[in-house]
C-alpha cells in the first residue's frame, strides 16, 4: 500500500507510532553519553622499556632494535618509531586504521614477550600501553601541602584513588607527582668490606625472608591446620633484625651494616598547584558514561575524602572537562535555538498553518535521529551537535516541498485529504531522489581514512540519521497533519508574505529568465567564466587540516640542556609558573617537573620521564577567541627571552595526534652527520617567515661521567669482570629485594642501596667498595680513572632508520600548509651526503593521507549522485543538466571561505561534499517539474519558464532554511565547524541565484528526449 495513503487514512496508527518515536528520542536525550570530543579506537601502541645505567647507544642496540625487528614482522604495520635516551627506550608502532586495535595489541604483547628472554637481564620494566582517546582524564585534582611529607600526601592520594575507583563509571584513576616510597636498606659499604661481607649476602638474606612460601597443612584429630613458616616482614624492625651471616662467632644482622628506614626514592616527577607543592589525582571515565554524571560522582567522593584531610592538606579541584563540555553544548544549544528561529522566519511565505506543519517535522526528525544515534553507540559531542545544527537547515526541505505542493493543490480548489494524498504522491519520487542525492553526499564521509576520518565520523552519521528520519516524516506524518491543519479554503494568491515573494519572482526573476533563455550560450559562457575566476582563490585561501580546539586550557613545555638536573629544570619551570600566574585571566596553573602533564586531551601524548623536561598546564577563566590568542602570543614572546631553556606554548588542536603542525625528518645512518644536518635544518626553518618555537631535539650533546674502570688493576685485586658494574648499580640505582606489604594492603619496594638524601653526588663515589677475591673491599677510586665524556642525548628512529625530527609551530595568522611548503623547499636545498633523506611530517603528512581519502569520498559522492540521477531520469542529458549546478555552488563556497578568512580545511572539504548533494537536490525539483509539464503537452520553452517560476519558491525556501540554520554555526567563530557552515552558505547563495538561470539554459540546450 502507498505509505502516504496509509498514513493519512490510518491516522490513529500514525499518531501512536510517532508518539512512540518522540518518546524514544526524549529518552535518548536523557541517557545518551555526553563528552567534549568523540571517542574512537587508535591503532597505536607505546612500548616503554627501562634499562637503568645504559646510554642511548646501548639502549638502541640492546632494546629498541630487537623490538623493532619483531614488530616489523607483523601485518598492517604503517610504521614504527622509537626514541632511545639514557636508560629508557620508547617504541611506538602504528598500524593501519583498518585493523582491530585490540587484536594488534594482543599480537604485539605476544611477539614482544617471545623475545623477552633475549633482552638484557638488567631490564627493569617492559610495559605495553594502548593509545586510547577514552583514557583522557576528565578531572585533575590536586592535594596541596607545604608541610605534609610525601608519604602522607601519597596516603591521602591513595585513599582518594581507591574511593574513586569504586565508582562504576570510572575507568582509571592515577596518582602523579609522588616520589616512590620504599623501605630502604642504606648500606655502609666500608663497614661491610671491613667485615668481609659482600652485598650479595644482604640480598640473599632479605630475599629469603620476604619470599612467603606456604608450609602445607597438618591434621590434629578432626581438624586441619595450615602450617605458617617464617612469613613476610611485618615491620621495619624485622628487616633490621634479619641475620646476614655469622662472623667471628657473632651473628651479623642487617642493622649492624645498614640503616633501615622509610624513605622516598630520588624524585623523578614532582608536581605543584599554583606554585605550591602538590600531588595530582586524575580520573578517566568509561566510554559509554555521561561526563556530567561522572563529574558529579567524582566530586561527591572528593567531598567525602576532603572532610577527612588534616588542616595542612588542601584539596583543589583543578581541571574539570565537564566545564568545557557544558560550554560547547550550551553554545551549540543556543546556536540551535537561534537557527530554529531563523528557519521559522523563512517559512512565513507558506502561511502560518503550513509553517506550523513544517516546524512539527523538526522535533520529530531530531528525536528519531537522536534515538538512532544513541542506539548506534555514539555520544553527544561537539561534532554530533554540529551535525544536528547542520541537519536543521536540511531536514525541513522534504517537508517544505511536500507542504508547499499540498498548499498549491488546495489553492487550486482540491479537498484537504485528496490534496494531501495527490500532492505528496506527485512529488514523492522527486523527494526520494532529492534525499537520496543528499544522503549519498554524506555517505562516503563515513569511510574517510586515518584519524581525521575517525574524529569527524559522528558528524556525517548524525546528518544521515536525521535526514533519513526527515524523509520518513515528510512522507507519512506530514501529509496527515497537512490534511487536518491546513485551511480548506486557501487564498489563491497565498498570504501577504507569499504575495510579496511571488511578486519579486514575477518582477525580477521572470525577465532575467527571459533574457537568459534568449541568449543561452552567452549565459553559459558567463557562468563558466565566473567559476574559472573563483578557482584562482584557492591559492589565496590555502589548505589546512584541523584548527585549534578553542580550549581555555593550554600547555607550556620546557626543555633544558640534556645534562640538566631536576633542580635546574625546576628553575625554568618556576619562571614559567610565576609568569603564568601573573597573567590576567589565568585561573590556575598545574606544574610538572621531570615529566609532562597527565593526559587531559584526546590527542595529547605523554612523554617519557626526563630530568630536563617540565610542563605547565594552565587554564584561563574563559576562552575568548581573539583576546585569548593574543595573550598566548604575548606569553610566547616573554618565554622566548629566557636563557638556557626552550619554552614552547602549545594550544590544543583538533584532529589526529601530531608531533607538531610543522615537522621535518632527516634519516640516515651516522649520528654525527644526522646531528649536523639537523642543526642546518633548524636554522633554515627558523629563517622562514611565520615559524616559531623551532625545536631541534639534538641541538646539544649530553655529558656523562665515565668511571673508566682499569680492568688490569681490578684483576690484580681479584675482582671479577662485571662485579664493579653490579656494585655501582646497586649503590646508586638500588636493588629491589621484594615487597613490603602494610596492614592496609599497600605495597612498597624493599631496596638496598647507598644512603640517599635528595640525590646522589660525586662525593658518594668514595663510599663505594668493591668486594675482592680475598674477602675484603677495594675502594672504587683504586681501580677507576673517572672522566667526562660527551655523546648523543637521544637516538630517534623512524621506520627502522635513525632519524632526527625538527618541529615548529606557525605564528598566529599564518597558514601551516604554506609555511610547510616553504620549509620543505628550503630544507631540500641544503647539501647532504648520499643516503640521507628528507621526510615531511606533521600536519603536511597527516593532510596528505586525510585529503587523499577526501578525494575518494568526493568521487564516490559525485558518481553515486550521478547514478541516482540516471536511474531517476533515465537520461544522461537530464543528469548533465542537474549536475551542472555543482560548479555554481563551488564558486560561492570559495568566495565565502575567502571573505570569512578561513582556509580549505578538512571540515571545509566535508562542507563542499555536503553542498554538492544539497544543491543537486534543489536542481532536481526544477528538472523533474519541467519534465512533468512537457509530458502534459506544454512546449519546451514554456515548460522551462513555468517550472522556473513555480519551483523557485520551494527552492528559495529550502535554501533559506538551510542558510538560516547554518548562520549561527558560521558566526560562532569556531575553526572546526564554521568553515563548513560558510562553505554551504556561500554555495547555496550562488547556486540558488545563478542556477535558476543556468539550469533552465542548460535544459534548453540539452533538452532530454526521454521524459
Amino acid at each position: 500500500m502507498n505509505p502516504v495513503t496509509f498514513s493519512v487514512r490510518n491516522w490513529q496508527f500514525t499518531l501512536v507510532v510517532f508518539a512512540m518515536l518522540a518518546m524514544l528520542g526524549l529518552n535518548a536525550w536523557q541517557t545518551i553519553p555526553r563528552a567534549e570530543d568523540p571517542s574512537f579506537p587508535v591503532p597505536t601502541l607505546i612500548i616503554t622499556a627501562v634499562l637503568p645505567g645504559s646510554d642511548p647507544a646501548d639502549v638502541e642496540r640492546l632494546v629498541a632494535e630487537p623490538i623493532e625487528r619483531v614488530l616489523g614482522t607483523l601485518d598492517d604495520l604503517a610504521f614504527v618509531k622509537s626514541t632511545s635516551t639514557d636508560g629508557v627506550a620508547v617504541i611506538v608502532p602504528e598500524f593501519t586504521w583498518d585493523v582491530d586495535p585490540e587484536k594488534k595489541y594482543d599480537e604485539v604483547v605476544r611477539e614482544v614477550n617471545a623475545i623477552r628472554p633475549n633482552l638484557p637481564a638488567g631490564l627493569r620494566s617492559l610495559a605495553i600501553e594502548k593509545v586510547e582517546t577514552g583514557l583522557t582524564a576528565i578531572s585533575q585534582i590536586a592535594l596541596v601541602s607545604d608541610t605534609a611529607s610525601y608519604r602522607e600526601l601519597e596516603e591521602h592520594a591513595r585513599n582518594l584513588k581507591d574511593a574513586l575507583d569504586r565508582i562504576t563509571s570510572v575507568r582509571e584513576t592515577r596518582v602523579w607527582g609522588v616520589p616512590k616510597t620504599e623501605a630502604r636498606i642504606s648500606v655502609d659499604l666500608g663497614r661491610m668490606a671491613a667485615l668481609r661481607i659482600p652485598v650479595s649476602a644482604i640480598e640473599r638474606a632479605v630475599q629469603a625472608r620476604v619470599t612467603d612460601i606456604p608450609g602445607g597443612a597438618i591434621h590434629a584429630g578432626e581438624r586441619r591446620f595450615n602450617l605458617k613458616t617464617t612469613g613476610s616482614y611485618k615491620s621495619l624492625d624485622e628487616i633490621a633484625d634479619t641475620v646476614i651471616v655469622q662472623a667471628e662467632g657473632k651473628l651479623v644482622r642487617v642493622k649492624d651494616v645498614a640503616t633501615v628506614s622509610w624513605e622516598t626514592d630520588e624524585a623523578q616527577h614532582l608536581t605543584a598547584y599554583n606554585g605550591k607543592r602538590a600531588v595530582f589525582v586524575t580520573t578517566a571515565k568509561k566510554t559509554k558514561s555521561n561526563v556530567f554524571q561522572v563529574r558529579n560522582q567524582i566530586f561527591a567522593v572528593a567531598d567525602q575524602i576532603e572532610a577527612t584531610l588534616p588542616s595542612d592538606v588542601v584539596m583543589e579541584r583543578g581541571f574539570d572537562q565537564s566545564i568545557n563540555v557544558d560550554k560547547r553544548l550550551t553554545q551549540l544549544g543556543h546556536d540551535f535555538l537561534f537557527a530554529l528561529a531563523l528557519v521559522a522566519i523563512t517559512l512565513l511565505p507558506l502561511e502560518i498553518r503550513a509553517a506550523l506543519v513544517v516546524m512539527i517535522s523538526i522535533p520529530l526528525s531530531l528525536a528519531i535521529g537522536l534515538a538512532l544515534l544513541n542506539f548506534l553507540g555514539y555520544s553527544l559531542n561537539q561534532l554530533s551537535i554540529a551535525g544536528f545544527v547542520l541537519a536543521l537547515g536540511l531536514l525541513v526541505d522534504d517537508s517544505i516541498v511536500v507542504v508547499e505542493n499540498i498548499a498549491r493543490h488546495l489553492r487550486e480548489g482540491m479537498a484537504r485529504t485528496q490534496a494531501a494524498i495527490a500532492a505528496t504522491g506527485q512529488i514523492a519520487v522527486a523527494v526520494l531522489g532529492c534525499t537520496a542525492t543528499l544522503m549519498l553526499a554524506f555517505l562516503p564521509l563515513l569511510f574517510l581514512p586515518e584519524g581525521a576520518g575517525a574524529f569527524t565520523r559522528s558528524l556525517p552519521v548524525t546528518v544521515l540519521l536525521t535526514i533519513g528520519a526527515s524523509l520518513f516524516v515528510s512522507l507519512t506524518i506530514i501529509p496527515f497533519l497537512a490534511s487536518i491543519i491546513l485551511s480548506e479554503h486557501e487564498e489563491p494568491e497565498g498570504n501577504a508574505v507569499l504575495r510579496v515573494v511571488m511578486g519579486g519572482i514575477h518582477t525580477i526573476y521572470r525577465p532575467l529568465l527571459h533574457i537568459a533563455l534568449d541568449c543561452p550560450r552567452s549565459t553559459l559562457v558567463a557562468a563558466t567564466g565566473l567559476f574559472l575566476l573563483s578557482l584562482l582563490l584557492i591559492s589565496r585561501i590555502g589548505f589546512s587540516l584541523f584548527p585549534p580546539a578553542d580550549s581555555a586550557q593550554f600547555l607550556v613545555t620546557i626543555e633544558t640542556a640534556d645534562s640538566s638536573s631536576l633542580a635546574d629544570t625546576a628553575k625554568a619551570l618556576d619562571y614559567v609558573d610565576q609568569t603564568l600566574r601573573a597573567t590576567p585571566g589565568i585561573k590556575w596553573v598545574m606544574t610538572n617537573v621531570g615529566r609532562s602533564n597527565p593526559r587531559i586531551f584526546y590527542n595529547q601524548s605523554n612523554r617519557e620521564t626526563r630530568a630536563n623536561l617540565a610542563e605547565a598546564f594552565a587554564s584561563f577563566e574563559k576562552f575568548e577567541p581573539g583576546k585569548t590568542l593574543r595573550i598566548i602570543d604575548d606569553l610566547r614572546r616573554q618565554f622566548a627571552t629566557y636563557p638556557g631553556a626552550q619554552i614552547v606554548v602549545k594550544v590544543f588542536e583538533n584532529g589526529p595526534p601530531l608531533e607538531a603542525p610543522i615537522a621535518v625528518r632527516v634519516v640516515g645512518k651516522d649520528i654525527e652527520t644526522l646531528h649536523r644536518l639537523a642543526n642546518d635544518m633548524a636554522q633554515a626553518i627558523e629563517s622562514v617567515e611565520g615559524t616559531q618555537d623551532v625545536v631541534n631535539p639534538v641541538r646539544l650533546k649530553r655529558t656523562d661521567f665515565k668511571l673508566g674502570i682499569d680492568n688490569a688493576k681490578a684483576a690484580a685485586f681479584g675482582i671479577a669482570s662485571g662485579d664493579v658494574d653490579r656494585v655501582v648499580r646497586l649503590a646508586f640505582a638500588g636493588s629491589v629485594l621484594g615487597q613490603f606489604r602494610e596492614s592496609d594492603g599497600a605495597e612498597h619496594d624493599i631496596v638496598v642501596r647507598l644512603p640517599l638524601k635528595d640525590r646522589h653526588s660525586l662525593d658518594d663515589l668514595s663510599q663505594v667498595f668493591v668486594p675482592s677475591a680475598n674477602g675484603g673491599g677495594v675502594p672504587l677510586s683504586a681501580i677507576t680513572d673517572p672522566q667526562m665524556v660527551s655523546g648523543p642525548s637521544r637516538i630517534d628512529r623512524y621506520k627502522r632508520e635513525r632519524a632526527v625530527t625538527i618541529t615548529a609551530y606557525a605564528k598566529t595568522g599564518y597558514n601551516v600548509e604554506k609555511i610547510s611548503a616553504e620549509v620543505l623547499q628550503k630544507v631540500k636545498a641544503l647539501p647532504r651526503p648520499p643516503g640521507y633523506g628528507i621526510l615531511l611530517g606533521g600536519q603536511a603528512e597527516a593532510s596528505a593521507k586525510s585529503f587523499a581519502g577526501l578525494s575518494t569520498a568526493v568521487l564516490v559522492a559525485i558518481f553515486g549522485i550521478l547514478a541516482v540521477l540516471v536511474l531517476e531520469f533515465s537520461s544522461l542529458r537530464a543528469t548533465a543538466i542537474v549536475a551542472g549546478v555543482i560548479p555554481l555552488g563551488l564558486m560561492g563556497a570559495l568566495v565565502a571561505l575567502f571573505l570569512s578568512g578561513n582556509s580549505l580545511s578538512f571540515t571545509a572539504i566535508i562542507g563542499i561534499v555536503a553542498l554538492i548533494g544539497i544543491e543537486i537536490k534543489n536542481s532536481i525539483l526544477l528538472v523533474d517539474f519541467t519534465n512533468h509539464l512537457r509530458r502534459e503537452g506544454v512546449g519546451l520553452k514554456d515548460a522551462i519558464e513555468q517550472a522556473g517560476e513555480v519551483r523557485f519558491l520551494p527552492v528559495l525556501l529550502t535554501s533559506a532554511t538551510a542558510i538560516g540554520g547554518l548562520l549561527p554555526l558560521a558566526f560562532a567563530g569556531s575553526g572546526l565547524y564554521s568553515p563548513l557552515a560558510w562553505v554551504i552558505i556561500g554555495g547555496l547563495i550562488t547556486s540558488t541565484l545563478l542556477s535558476r538561470l543556468v539550469t533552465p539554459v542548460m535544459y534548453l540546450l540539452l533538452a532530454p528526449n526521454r521524459l
